[in-house]
């Protein structure tokens, strides 16, 4: 398989980090995912951002194995491969450690549905993970953290179609969609949501969520079957 495109869909998004204040450096990191081939194209590790070509991108197997590229990829890969593996549907990962998020995700807590922004994007508070265990650590930090988040939506019976988003505890924010450039825009969608749920906090520290049936109205005016947020394809 040539895989060019699938090298310029990750460039693209990764290039996006930076110009939207998502991480500065080298801190994070976006992956572009062919269901067909099984493989992922996604940001070599420790590059800096205005480094990155497409030809940098690392092509990686379901199976974690690099299948081209001469760099080593992100450390993140593994945690990108268990989530392509268990969530499907998905074909973009990203990977930030955007300070709104990662004041949530240190704290250890779920972003509340406090208002409509935040509605139109899931009906849900923001899941947090646990900690991961001292056990897990030692086994593979990484492929661990993978199953962390799909472990904790499956306890929780989040559809992860429905919630394109997590905070993982202590650590940061991993999001996805349908391509790698949608995983950056709910990256960027979920440190608004963390911004404006902490200010929200800091006005009225006891403020109840958003009412029910605003929140429905919210998501299904733009994801059920009778939508008419945008226009028609």
């Amino acid at each position: 398989m040539n895989y060019k495109t699938l090298q310029e869909e990750a460039f693209e998004a990764n290039r996006e980090i930076p110009l939207r204040g998502l991480a500065i450096y080298t801190w994070g990191n976006v992956s572009a995912f062919d269901a067909g081939a099984g493989a992922f194209a996604i940001k070599p590790s420790g590059v800096p951002y205005d480094a990155l070509t497409p030809e940098t991108m690392v092509i990686v197997d379901l199976d974690g194995k690099v299948v081209k590229g001469t760099m080593r990829p992100s450390s993140d890969t593994e945690t990108h491969r268990m989530l392509y593996r268990a969530f499907g549907g998905i074909a973009g990962v990203a990977h930030t450690h955007s300070p709104y998020a990662c004041g949530w995700a240190q704290a250890a807590r779920p972003v509340p549905v406090f208002g409509t922004t935040h509605a139109d994007y899931t009906q849900q508070e923001i899941p947090c993970t646990p900690f991961i265990s001292q056990e897990a650590l030692r086994n593979d930090y990484e492929l661990e953290t993978g199953r962390l988040i799909v472990d904790h939506f499956h306890t929780k019976k989040i559809n992860p179609l429905h919630c394109p988003m997590v905070l993982v505890a202590g650590h940061g924010p991993f999001t996805w969609g349908k391509n790698a450039a949608e995983s950056l825009y709910h990256s960027a969608v979920l440190e608004e949501a963390c911004k404006m749920a902490l200010f929200t906090l800091q006005l009225k520290p006891d403020c109840p969520p958003l009412p029910a049936h605003i929140i429905e109205k919210h998501w299904e005016r733009k994801h059920g079957d009778a939508a008419y947020y945008g226009q028609n394809a």
